[in-house]
């Protein structure tokens, strides 16, 4: 049972990458405030943001949902 515990510890150590597709960049300033948003919540996270291809990669050990609320709170839409 202990091996369990200790692979669920582990599993939890993991970073996740996540891109996103977010139709709403629309600027420079718009992605770097979107990019601070992010990384006020989640310090350690690696945060990309392409306003070109409009998408925010995310590599960081919090889940696909906090992202996603943090992304949509900032007045953004996930397509």
């Amino acid at each position: 049972m202990s091996d369990n515990g200790s692979n669920q510890v582990e599993a939890k150590r993991l970073s996740m990458a996540l891109k996103l597709s977010v139709p709403t960049l629309d600027s420079p300033e718009a992605a770097n405030s979107l990019k601070q948003t992010i990384l006020t919540s989640e310090p350690d996270a690696k945060v990309e943001v392409d306003v070109e291809s409009k998408t925010v990669t995310v590599e960081s050990k919090a889940s696909e949902a906090t992202f996603k609320q943090l992304i949509t709170a900032a007045g953004h839409t996930i397509a």
